[in-house]
């Protein structure tokens, strides 16, 4: 959608509001339709992007975008397709009498962003999303007790101590 007609509409309004008032009035006005052209562009784009919010809080299976290319702007419809209701939360686990163990989770930046984003999305903090997630990949599978495997061989061929080291440190 150009843009341009209804500010040349705008200028030849004020032209002519001015003629009345003789040379220096009109001279004056061209000057301020000019210096007023971006704003008057801004608030035509503000308006259509009202009106494409409008819009899209009427429609139920659609978004309505305004973009803008060079100095035209173009309405896009998106369709959206409505999600599928989540699953059931997994039933809770036996916690062992409600003790709290923290854990320290190392992962790609990319993957946090998504995480933090997808807890987000669904009101409930990273936290609170890691647990479920947990929750429900433990729950999915038979738990079967056995021994842990052996940890890796310690780098230059020692042995490991038998001391085991927790706890939690900040800088």
């Amino acid at each position: 959608m150009d843009l341009t007609p209804y500010l040349e509409g705008l200028r030849s309004d004020l032209a002519v509001a001015a003629a009345p008032g003789g040379p220096e009035i009109s001279r004056a006005a061209e000057l301020l339709s000019n210096s007023l052209e971006p704003s008057a562009r801004l608030a035509l784009l503000e308006a259509l992007s009202d009106a494409a919010a409008e819009i899209t809080t009427g429609l139920h299976d659609a978004t309505v975008e305004v973009r803008l290319r060079g100095r035209e702007a173009a309405f896009v419809v998106t369709q959206v397709t409505m999600p599928e209701p989540a699953p059931a939360p997994p039933p809770p686990l036996a916690d062992g009498g409600g003790d709290q163990a923290r854990l320290t989770l190392r992962m790609p930046e990319a993957l946090k962003s998504h995480v933090e984003q997808t807890a987000a999305t669904e009101g409930i903090s990273v936290n609170a999303w890691l647990v479920r997630a947990i929750m429900t990949a433990v729950s999915a599978r038979p738990i079967t007790p056995g021994p842990p495997p052996p940890p890796p061989p310690p780098p230059g061929g020692a042995a490991w101590p038998g001391k085991r080291v927790t706890g939690y440190f900040q800088a």
